[in-house]
């Protein structure tokens, strides 16, 4: 079956209804943007940094764990590495320890000295500020180039990381599963300046409300404008026992 300009399958309702049009698409994303800018006026990036170099570092660590624990982990990190030059000499027995609880950290050793030596050959040991340089770097792919990019180097990004893809699948934006086609096509529904403001408010919202399992969709906000309201509770007694503020552990 073909599909439209936001790799959504064309469908109709019981009642005979069209599928929803490239514009109508755009204009309902733009409105839930909206909704979720009212919703979570303070959201921001929760990796704690100072500089490009201890976001990367920061964003690095933050695979497949929380950005709570990444926080435990990174004021001792930062303090004895505070150079690019300090992580590209690093010890690599000693690092791991230091970074052992975010998990996987044989794996981000190997990418947080390779990046910072990397970082030294080649861009005279500071942090790139493009996309094309950065996913060059060892550890690196798109999704934390654009991390970097928007909240290091203010260049707009979408950060496509779990929460995002799931949540914009719900949506009905999209049915894709690639990230970078999904990148592509959300950044055709809203605004570039936006772009990276909405990736906290999606995270933000899938952390909160959106769960993977037990979405709280009967206190949700964007309840009137997504396909796939129901997926969880739809009473605000018991969809208001799931909601979850942050830290996130």
């Amino acid at each position: 079956m073909a599909t439209n300009a936001a790799g959504r399958k064309p469908e109709t309702n019981a009642a005979g209804r069209k599928p929803e049009t490239q514009l109508a698409l755009v204009r309902r994303a733009r409105k839930m943007n909206r909704i979720l800018a009212e919703t979570y006026p303070d959201a921001h990036c929760e990796l704690d940094f100072d500089n490009p170099l201890e976001l990367l570092v920061a964003t690095i660590l933050s695979a497949q764990c929380t950005d709570k624990r990444v926080n435990m982990v990174t004021p001792i990190l930062f303090a004895k590495y505070p150079a690019v030059e300090d992580y590209a000499a690093a010890d690599r027995t000693e690092m791991e320890e230091i970074i052992r609880s975010t998990g996987f950290f044989r794996a981000k050793t190997n990418s947080i000295i390779g990046m910072a030596q990397s970082v030294c050959e080649r861009f005279g040991g500071e942090v790139p500020g493009k996309l094309k340089d950065l996913v060059t770097l060892p550890g690196v792919g798109r999704k934390t180039a654009n991390v970097v990019l928007g909240n290091a180097f203010g260049v707009p990004g979408l950060t496509v990381d779990t929460h995002f893809q799931r949540l914009v699948r719900r949506f009905g934006w999209t049915e894709e599963t690639d990230p970078v086609k999904i990148e592509h096509i959300v950044a055709e529904l809203l605004p570039k300046r936006e772009w990276t403001i909405f990736s906290h408010r999606v995270i933000w919202h899938g952390r909160r409300i959106c769960h993977a399992r037990r979405p709280a969709c009967g206190v949700c906000p964007l309840a009137a404008l997504c396909p796939s309201y129901g997926t969880g509770p739809t009473t605000s007694a018991e969809a208001t026992k799931l909601v979850r503020s942050g830290p996130f552990s």
